[in-house]
């Protein structure tokens, strides 16, 4: 039997300059750990304190304008109604498939899944070059059994 225990995915269409922006190479393995790292365990603990100011405060402009931190919690209700927490991947390394890459529009394309058990922590995360770094423009998350 399949389980998801929930979807929530934000997938935003970008401003048309945010491509002359954007930076034209995928960070390097430790950088992009720490940002796929940091970006989940900043929403993840948005979804278990129902907090959602940091994670919104981490968010791309665009993404900060379209949805401010109420309607977050609105988005990611079901996380937080299931006690789903994913703190776990703190300790592990993620799988990327496909690698990461920078699309032609500019923006880092991140997507794969933790080994965590009995659950695989699957994500998919879109980035923009923001104040000099990669700042979130489009999050999809789920768990589910290992295929």
């Amino acid at each position: 039997m399949r389980a998801i225990a929930g979807i929530a995915g934000l997938l935003l269409t970008l401003l048309a300059a945010s491509g002359a922006l954007a930076q034209n190479k995928v960070p390097s393995e430790r950088a992009l750990e720490a940002l796929v790292k940091s970006t989940l365990l900043t929403w993840n603990d948005a979804n278990v304190t129902g907090n959602y100011a940091v994670f919104h405060a981490k968010l791309s402009k665009p993404f900060r304008d379209q949805f401010p931190p109420d309607r977050l919690k609105q988005i990611f209700r079901k996380f937080a109604d299931q006690d789903i927490d994913i703190d776990v991947v703190a300790a592990l390394k993620p799988v990327y498939e496909p690698a990461p890459a920078i699309d032609k529009d500019g923006k880092l394309l991140v997507n794969g899944y933790f080994p965590t058990e009995p659950m695989r922590v699957i994500f998919a995360l879109e980035f923009i070059p923001s104040d000099g770094e990669w700042k979130l423009i489009g999050l999809n998350v789920k768990t589910d059994k290992p295929s």
